[in-house]
């Protein structure tokens, strides 16, 4: 899926998010890559809400996040996200954090086991969340 479909949400930098010198905190990045998941979800067909009521979470089990430029207070960011892949198990999101002037600010990826609500243990997930997402990520 390395040309999977991109899904955009801004965010504006609100100043809880900054350090004292008005840049973002390293940690406020990993926020808004959640933001971007439960967007891409959402846009999907297959919103957070609806897999939890399934009886079904996805954890994150890994994360990476790569730092090119500072995003600062009172900015508005785009934080794309695609699919980068599904397994019956886990999947992959990719990000890319854009600042106003679409310079690359942050990219980086989280991998995800699914996990049942009931037990927390890691589980295969149904059939028809891997083909919603799948499915949506071709285009």
């Amino acid at each position: 899926m390395e040309d999977g479909r991109w899904v955009e949400v801004d965010v504006k930098v609100r100043y809880a998010e900054t350090d004292a010198q008005g840049v973002v905190y390293h940690g406020s990045y990993v926020v808004w890559f959640e933001v971007g998941r439960t967007e891409y979800c959402e846009v999907a067909g297959y919103p957070y809400a609806r897999m939890e009521a399934e009886g079904v979470n996805i954890v994150v089990s890994d994360l990476a996040a790569r730092y090119r430029r500072p995003a600062r207070y009172g900015e508005t960011v785009r934080v794309e996200t695609r699919l980068a892949s599904i397994r019956s198990r886990g999947c992959t999101f990719a990000y890319r954090i854009l600042l106003p002037d679409g310079s690359l600010a942050v990219e980086g990826e989280t991998i995800h086991l699914f996990v049942d609500r009931a037990t927390g243990r890691p589980s295969i997930a149904p059939e028809r969340i891997r083909t919603a997402l799948a499915g949506f990520a071709k285009g």
